[in-house]
């Protein structure tokens, strides 16, 4: 599997084609030794055969900072591209990248100036990819642990939570950050009332006593308190009904944009619910169990 998802590798050869010519686009081809094998009689066709070959983490290239894969090169080049001007097809990479744990930052340098009579030095502006978080930490990986929180859904057949793990996703991808946190909140509440149901509880109940349910009355407690997961007293930390709360802000958090907050939100939802969701899996009788 590749750095970045088919939907970040395509945002960024959309954002390629908009800034650039053909015969730009073929000298890029040229430079990475792939131009006997793309097709180039239109630029969807060209960014077709790039995501296809880019989609091999084998095929590595030579670009200014060095050899790495074809993926990587054409990310960095899209980013390099300056090309937020490309609002739709910017905004799907930017939400793309920050889903495969990269984000775009941007670097001022200070050039110097011989010239004596220069008011003020020139300032150049870079953008460069980095990774959000260490590549090294285990269990960080956000698209492993969409696929295995989908995978998990289905086999518990919760089809409420899945229906909204998958609208929130959509919805980031497309950079739709409030709609994703509206479903993120949903799915969180969604699987939580799911798994109090499968242990016992019942339907009838509110999502709250639900909760209450999965860290009180469920033998043994489902949601651990020597973790601080739940708490019979509400004045003590509890995880799971601040995380919650933290999902249902009343205004927006000062020094955040809408940007980082929803890929905060959806990186917390993700590494949550696989804990959870496999904790349940152990609670299964193993005929159910896949």
């Amino acid at each position: 599997m590749t750095e970045f998802n088919r939907m970040t590798l395509v945002a960024a050869g959309e954002v390629i084609a908009h800034i650039k010519s053909h015969s730009e686009m073929q000298l890029l081809e040229t430079q990475w030794g792939i131009e006997e094998r793309t097709e180039f009689h239109n630029k969807h066709a060209r960014i077709s055969s790039w995501v296809k070959l880019a989609l091999d983490p084998n095929i590595i290239v030579i670009t200014e900072n060095g050899y790495v894969t074809l993926a990587r090169a054409i990310v960095e080049t899209a980013v390099s591209t300056k090309g937020q001007s490309i609002a739709p097809s910017w905004n799907k990479l930017i939400a793309g990248l920050r889903f495969d744990g990269f984000e775009v930052v941007t670097e001022t340098t200070v050039v110097k100036t011989q010239d004596p009579f220069a008011i003020s030095p020139s300032v150049n502006k870079t953008q460069k990819l980095v990774r959000m978080l260490p590549s090294d930490v285990p269990q960080l990986d956000f698209r492993e642990a969409e696929n295995e929180v989908a995978a998990l859904l289905n086999q518990f057949e919760f089809h409420t939570a899945i229906g909204h793990l998958q609208q929130a996703i959509s919805a980031f991808q497309r950079g739709e950050w409030s709609s994703a946190n509206g479903e993120l909140r949903n799915f969180y509440e969604s699987y939580l009332n799911e798994i109090a149901e499968a242990l016992g509880c019942s339907p009838d109940v509110s999502s709250k006593a639900k909760r209450d349910f999965l860290g009180k009355e469920a033998l043994p407690p489902f949601l651990l308190e020597k973790y601080n997961e739940w708490n019979e007293n509400n004045q003590k930390p509890q995880y799971i009904q601040g995380l919650m709360s933290r999902m249902h802000p009343h205004g927006g958090h000062p020094g955040l944009s809408e940007e980082e907050d929803a890929t905060f939100r959806l990186q917390i939802m993700l590494i949550t619910a696989r804990l959870l969701l496999r904790r349940f899996k152990q609670r299964l009788p193993s005929s159910r169990v896949v």
